[in-house]
């Protein structure tokens, strides 16, 4: 790794920490219903492969200082990281490079919520609500900082 992309990579991993303590600021960070502003940038594969790392050195640093439990940061990691892996693999069809990290988040920390947690709601709805939170998080605003990424054509 040279040290222009490890230079995005550590950008990527400190927006990403900084956005998750501002929704954690809301009670947005964590939870059943989450919202996390950093997971807008989970569409930063579609435009630079350095923001694989970035990403999830990012959510695993967020998570561990936002107080998570061991096996949320280890599979909340996970989730991200096949995310942005899934998005980077799509970067020839920008818009659908939303869908890998809402599928992995809504698939994976649904289970984390519930056995690692201990939350009482039944999985169904902790899919719905933490897929909801996705779809607004990487989709609605994800979508929107595609469209200003492309209008600014030298960010990366």
């Amino acid at each position: 790794m040279n040290t222009k992309t490890l230079s995005k990579a550590a950008i990527i991993a400190a927006l990403y920490v900084a956005l998750t303590f501002i929704s954690a600021l809301f009670g947005l960070a964590s939870g059943a219903i989450q919202i996390r502003i950093s997971e807008a940038l989970t569409i930063l594969p579609l435009f630079t492969p350095a923001a694989i790392p970035g990403l999830t050195i990012g959510c695993f640093l967020s998570n561990i200082l936002t107080g998570c439990a061991l096996w949320d940061v280890v599979f909340g990691t996970l989730a991200t990281l096949l995310g942005a892996v899934g998005t980077y693999l799509l970067k020839r069809k920008r818009y659908l490079g939303i869908i890998p990290p809402i599928l992995s988040n809504t698939l994976i920390i649904p289970f984390v919520l519930r056995w690692v947690y201990g939350a009482d709601e039944v999985l169904p709805y902790l899919f719905f609500t933490v897929g909801v939170g996705e779809i607004i998080s990487c989709g609605i605003l994800g979508i929107i900082l595609i469209k200003i990424i492309k209008k600014n054509n030298n960010i990366f």
